[in-house]
């Protein structure tokens, strides 16, 4: 059974950081580009970031560009989102998703993700 699961989510103030962890299971990632999105209440779900597996091509919004960056351990089979300098407008459920094996381009599609968590709440506060 395939399994996203994040964590680290939570409540902050502006300006300030977050560390959102998705640990993999239930099937191999070695080939499979990683990726983070949100949804802000009322907004349809949007790219964040993403990273292939097993080397360091990323790819970025435009929105966070410069101010989130997302690292991965693959002997943990973990991605990250560290998130910096946040806004009130960062505010979402962030959700981390895997592309299926052998599709190893950080897309920011969300229709070219294959398997997805469940989610974490990132609320920030002006």
């Amino acid at each position: 059974q395939v399994q996203l699961v994040e964590s680290g989510g939570g409540l902050v103030q502006a300006g300030g950081s977050l560390r959102l962890s998705c640990a993999a299971s239930g099937r191999t990632f070695s080939s499979s580009a990683m990726g983070w999105f949100r949804q802000a209440p009322g907004k349809e779900r949007e790219f964040v970031a993403a990273i292939i597996w097993g080397g360091s091509s990323t790819a970025y919004a435009d929105s966070v560009e410069g101010r989130f960056t997302i690292p991965r351990n693959n002997a943990k089979n973990t991605v990250y989102l560290q998130m910096n300098s946040l806004k009130p407008e960062d505010t979402a459920v962030y959700y981390c998703a895997a592309r299926a094996y052998g599709r190893n381009w950080p897309t920011g599609n969300s229709y070219e993700y294959a398997d997805w968590g469940r989610g974490t709440q990132v609320t920030v506060s002006s």
